[in-house]
């Protein structure tokens, strides 16, 4: 008899709860929604020590805050979500640790795969951004098979950064840039020599970025504190908001999330300004 009151109570409370996070979603669109944001989830490692969690058990709590994010920000009706997994700069760490990070990851993907995920609730295009050459066969394999699988999908957008730094992004773009206006030359006269004026612009790296059928951040988010960007789409968000909330990302919940937009919302007139100004520029 108690379990049953207690499945009622729990019942009640989460359709209490539901309602409330409807009316505050409601709220927060009279004003400027995000199209698209982008979270540097840092954090995961110092949550782990702090609480004596064994290594990869913050990283695996971090993807459940992951998951609760993205269904926040899709329920609000948010398009486009970026995350920042994991740097080139990251393979330095330890084997060990970059072992147990890549293992989870190969997990995680699979698990996003499954008929009852939350990409199939929601339809979403999974897309993964970054050298992934560099990842370990079984990895790479998951990550191809993720894109495939959900490239027809036609609902939100989740953008994985992995084996990525946005130096590395803008490099690959410029390679590709030259190899392209260079082999348009061989075709003409047989010759990759001839002198060519404005061999890479910017329009080319622009359509030549992972990043290219994407819209730019409106918010980038990165946890516990830290104000730094560190290598991550800093092509794209000359005109993002950015934000440092203090707690670390395992601890990123629903109400600094509405907090985010909140702030976007505040300063989004003068976002919208600066744009304005930079296409009559251009």
């Amino acid at each position: 008899m108690e379990k049953k009151s207690s499945i009622k109570s729990s019942t009640l409370l989460g359709r209490i709860w539901g309602f409330f996070q409807k009316c505050l979603f409601l709220v927060l669109s009279f004003g400027p929604m995000p199209n698209h944001i982008a979270f540097i989830m840092d954090g995961n490692r110092r949550f782990a020590k702090s609480r004596g969690i064994k290594q990869g058990g913050g990283h695996s709590i971090g993807f459940a805050a992951l998951i609760s994010t993205l269904q926040y920000c899709y329920e609000m009706g948010v398009k486009y979500v970026t995350v920042y997994a994991f740097s080139i700069d990251n393979f330095k760490r330890k084997p060990e640790e970059v072992q147990s990070v890549m293992k989870l990851m190969q997990e995680k993907i699979d698990e996003l795969l499954k008929e009852e995920s939350i990409v199939n609730e929601y339809g979403i295009r999974i897309n993964f951004w970054g050298n992934l050459k560099l990842l370990s066969d079984p990895v790479r394999l998951a990550v191809e098979k993720a894109m495939t699988t959900t490239a027809k999908n036609t609902g939100p957008v989740l953008s994985v950064c992995v084996a990525y730094t946005s130096t590395d992004e803008i490099m690959h773009a410029i390679e590709e840039s030259c190899t392209k206006k260079i082999n348009k030359v061989q075709e003409r006269n047989g010759s990759g020599y001839e002198i060519m004026e404005n061999l890479v612009s910017v329009a080319d790296l622009e359509q030549l970025l992972y990043t290219a059928d994407c819209p730019d951040p409106d918010i980038v988010i990165r946890t516990s504190g830290e104000t730094r960007l560190s290598n991550f789409l800093l092509w794209q968000t000359t005109f993002s908001h950015l934000q440092n909330p203090s707690p670390l990302w395992p601890e990123f919940s629903f109400r600094h999330l509405v907090w985010a937009i909140l702030e976007y919302q505040k300063v989004y007139p003068y976002l919208k300004e600066l744009r304005s100004k930079n296409k009559k520029q251009n």
